[in-house]
């Protein structure tokens, strides 16, 4: 475990606004005097790595109006956050060379909690994997191969997720939004970047699941409004384009897309005895982008004998019964395929790791909502960053902690009225004005909910340049939507992330 201390009033360095030399919040008066609730402590990695955190609240305000008329900058949101800074002995005297990596996680309604202590950050969730999972009250431990180690970094909780609220007489929806959210992760980026001098320091953004979406749009918007570009892009469980995932009548394409993700997780739960899971995907993947492409298309045109050719072709790949999918019409969605792959033995699959199972809840079934891997997970979760941000990082909040939230739905899309939640274009606009934007892209076989073959259709789609095509590296586990539950694909995600976010050699 890192060594830790409260920062001393000498040692602590400039604070933000609204907090004593020591860190430690003044009480507001009320939404007008809303201030910066932070604490800062001093730590020390196994390594000998000297770093301080500042984990806490910063205010997010906006210019405002009235009448016309500028009435200064308002309060609107406090934004939970936990930064790690590698300490410097010439701190102040030129531009910090060391990146700076900002990562949040998804949902929309997750709290960065995942990537903060599932991958980046010094220290783990002890929860156990699929099949072996830790009791409770579970617990923390090192983590030897934190990404702390070659990069800052600064996880970020949007509006109702962690500890982030709107400031009292505000609207509480008001950042459920595709830009409303993508401008206020841009502004605290910008805000933090400022106050902390590291306008030229390499950066780099890293989400996971719509963490990935809001990446992009995030770091379009830091290019349109500030001039700020970044370094690179993290993409861990991929979905840029939502139309490729959504299950919808007449739209046939997500069924083919998920058709691979299908075939890997039967043979994860040995559905393919005697073949390797290489050979598994592959063959899926080869019929997807072909004949069961055709055979969606075709809808009733399909002749008797190439209907029944489809069906067992999709069985032989899925391993589910000819019946199911003869009575679905060659089209189900993860939900009935949950409910469906293990219905013998009446358990149900996990949707963000297909590597999970539980009880059904009712055998008889047609679809299972209920992801046995989210359950599985919560759990450690939600006891460590409760522990942590309390007892080693020292920052008090009696809110509580959202490590996933439904409170921030309806999540508005209304820039996407008509069209698909797509947010390619601006990936293309970034590469080409940006011609040193380096992608990084972590996929999970076993991900139901951001398969790896939608992601690679994405990509395939998208007008770039061969030379921008090469700044993509992709990145392949035998693990789920959160990949780093499974200790040795951790093990190469963080190898590859600390290669991406390093200088190049010479």
């Amino acid at each position: 475990m890192s060594s830790q201390q409260p920062a001393s009033p000498q040692s602590a360095g400039p604070q933000p606004a609204g907090t004593d030399p020591a860190g430690a919040a003044k009480d507001p008066v009320g939404p007008a005097q809303v201030s910066d609730d932070l604490s800062v402590r001093r730590h020390v990695l196994p390594s000998g790595l000297a770093y301080t955190t500042t984990t806490g609240r910063i205010v997010f305000r906006r210019e405002g109006t009235t009448d016309g008329k500028a009435d200064g900058f308002q309060p609107k949101a406090e934004i939970f956050l936990a930064a790690y800074t590698a300490d410097r002995d010439d701190a102040g005297s030129s531009p910090n060379p060391r990146p700076v990596v900002f990562a949040f996680n998804g949902g929309p309604g997750s709290s960065s909690v995942w990537l903060h202590l599932g991958l980046l950050g010094p220290r783990l969730v002890d929860s156990g994997d699929a099949g072996n999972l830790t009791a409770a009250p579970y617990g923390l431990v090192d983590n030897p191969q934190t990404l702390l180690e070659h990069a800052d970094l600064v996880m970020i909780d949007p509006v109702n997720t962690g500890f982030s609220r709107v400031v009292d007489g505000n609207a509480a929806d008001e950042f459920h939004a595709f830009e409303q959210d993508r401008d206020l992760v841009a502004e605290v980026i910008r805000l933090w970047t400022t106050r902390n001098n590291r306008w030229l320091s390499p950066k780099y953004l890293v989400g996971e699941s719509y963490g990935t979406l809001r990446a992009v749009a995030v770091a379009g918007r830091l290019f349109d409004a500030y001039g700020m570009s970044v370094n690179g892009l993290g993409l861990i469980s991929t979905v840029l384009n939502m139309g490729t995932l959504m299950f919808a009548p007449g739209v046939d394409t997500p069924y083919a897309l998920h058709l691979p993700t299908y075939a890997a997780i039967a043979h994860y739960h040995g559905r393919h005895p005697g073949r390797e899971l290489a050979d598994v995907v592959r063959d899926a993947e080869e019929y997807a982008a072909r004949d069961y492409g055709y055979a969606l298309s075709q809808g009733s045109r399909l002749t008797e004998e190439e209907f029944d050719a489809a069906v067992q072709r999709l069985a032989e790949l899925t391993t589910l019964d000819p019946g199911f999918i003869r009575r679905t019409n060659l089209r189900w969605d993860y939900a009935q395929f949950s409910a469906e792959l293990l219905r013998g033995q009446e358990l149900a699959v996990g949707r963000i790791d297909g590597r999970f199972t539980a009880p059904a809840e009712d055998p008889q079934a047609s679809v299972n909502w209920d992801d046995p891997s989210l359950a599985a997970i919560n759990g450690p979760y939600s006891a460590a960053i409760n522990h942590y941000v309390r007892a080693e990082l020292g920052y008090e909040n009696d809110l509580p902690y959202e490590v996933l939230t439904g409170r921030v739905q309806p999540w508005s899309y209304k820039d996407f009225e008509g069209v698909p939640i797509d947010v390619t274009q601006t990936l293309e606009r970034l590469m080409a004005h940006n011609p040193t934007l380096r992608v990084h892209v972590d996929y999970g076989y076993y991900d139901g909910a951001t398969p790896h073959y939608a992601a690679e259709y994405v990509w395939a789609h998208m007008r770039l340049t061969g030379a921008a095509r090469a700044r993509f590296t992709h990145h392949y586990y035998e693990a789920g939507h959160m990949m780093y539950l499974q200790p040795e694909a951790r093990l190469g995600q963080l190898a590859a992330l600390a290669e991406f976010v390093s200088p190049p050699a010479g």
